[in-house]
């Protein structure tokens, strides 16, 4: 079963690679970013593709790093107390666990 598992994770790894591989492929002609005052920046469309993700990604990362921070100090100043002992049942008096006469029918001032 382990080794059904990471097959099947190989063989998604290896779709995923072949899919953007084709995608890298089939993306080779040439395209243009146009910025403000007539800038321009030409490469082909792949790269063009690949730096918006790097750039999207960077400006997440940016973006969350200050949450992270937050909720990683306060986790560090977090105290973690040890659960509480559960309740302990008493025993049954001897009378009350011996006495099989009534069966279930409780006991009302007899």
């Amino acid at each position: 079963m382990k080794n059904l598992v990471w097959l099947l994770k190989w063989i998604l790894k290896a779709a995923i690679f072949f899919t953007l591989f084709a995608f890298a492929l089939n993306n080779q002609h040439e395209g243009a970013v146009r910025f403000f005052f007539g800038t321009e920046w030409r490469a082909p469309m792949v790269l063009v593709v690949l730096a918006a993700f790097a750039l999207g990604l960077a400006l997440g990362v940016v973006a969350m790093a200050p949450r992270w921070w937050r909720q990683r100090h306060a986790a560090r100043g977090m105290v973690v107390e040890p659960p509480a002992p559960a309740p302990t049942v008493p025993p049954l008096p001897a009378e009350a666990a011996t006495d099989t006469s009534l069966g279930n029918v409780p006991r009302h001032g007899l």
